[in-house]
């Protein structure tokens, strides 16, 4: 498990966590870690996603949990960020400050409302909502309908009940694939046992989704990695750095309802050659 002092966590807070790929990269400015405010802060990046934000919002509103939701918008351009602004009905919080320059911060009465200046990819928006995260545990939930809600309960009690610094949810444990098979939803579903089969093998873990959105960790082992992924890729970067601290991720089986690109998935095979390259990169001393 993590044994990092507060003194070595400062350390690595202290690095600007650099994002290395795409045509647009930010520097998440570090922050002190902050009282805590919560039991548990839920992270929820987005971008183009009108028809299901809200949605999503209302469900993880309604988690039977003391928590706080930090939505970060990445630039949207399909009315998503208007949306976001209208419902969060909020104002600008002076006692929080932007970790990126040009960011604007808005509290609402039940979520805190990131609008980055332009798309810094959803890697930067999971890091800028870390960066602020005033929960002891802290997890990500997309702005799709893929994941159910609920099921960060579970992962949160378990990982209350064991002590656990990291709890993921799988897929690929007992969930089946949904509907006709078609070769896309194929190749995503062998991709995701394939790149799971490689981080097992650099990694020495027994996990079984290692691309799963559902990763809920201890905030202060979460501020303290480092990251420095902008992109789908940090989902890999993760679990690599924190099996290099000897931590030991604790997994459930999670439902699972995927999407095609047609219903607004952004995912694609580029994705995948960065995360072997990530896992790879993160392996070497």
């Amino acid at each position: 498990m993590a044994n990092d002092t507060p003194e070595d966590l400062s350390r690595t807070r202290a690095r600007h966590l650099n994002g290395t790929n795409g045509r647009s990269h930010a520097s998440v400015r570090p922050l002190p870690l902050p009282p805590q405010a919560a039991e548990l802060t839920i992270v929820i990046p987005c971008y183009n996603e009108r028809g299901t934000v809200l949605e999503v919002i209302q469900r993880v509103s309604e988690l039977a949990i003391e928590k706080e939701i930090i939505v970060v918008d990445n630039c949207s351009t399909d009315g998503t960020r208007e949306l976001l602004i209208e419902a969060c009905a909020g104002s600008p919080d002076p006692s929080l400050h932007a970790t990126i320059d040009g960011q604007q911060i808005l509290r609402g009465e039940k979520f805190l409302l990131i609008l980055q200046p332009r798309n810094f990819k959803k890697g930067t928006s999971v890091r800028t909502g870390v960066a602020l995260a005033r929960g002891k545990y802290v997890v990500c939930q997309d702005a799709d309908l893929e994941y159910e809600s609920t099921d960060i309960l579970r992962l949160h009690e378990h990982a209350k009940r064991t002590n656990a610094v990291a709890v993921f949810g799988s897929r690929l444990t007992e969930t089946k694939l949904e509907g006709p098979i078609t070769p896309k939803k194929a190749v995503f579903h062998a991709a995701r046992i394939g790149l799971t089969h490689v981080f097992r093998a650099l990694y020495a873990s027994q996990i079984t989704d290692v691309a799963t959105c559902y990763k809920l960790m201890r905030t202060d082992v979460a501020k303290g990695l480092g990251m420095e992924a902008s992109g789908f890729e940090l989902d890999f970067e993760i679990p690599a750095k924190l099996r290099k601290r000897g931590v030991v991720i604790d997994e459930l089986p999670i439902a699972y309802h995927p999407r095609t690109h047609a219903d607004g998935k952004k995912i694609g095979w580029r994705d995948g050659v960065s995360a072997l390259y990530t896992m790879a990169k993160h392996r070497l001393p």
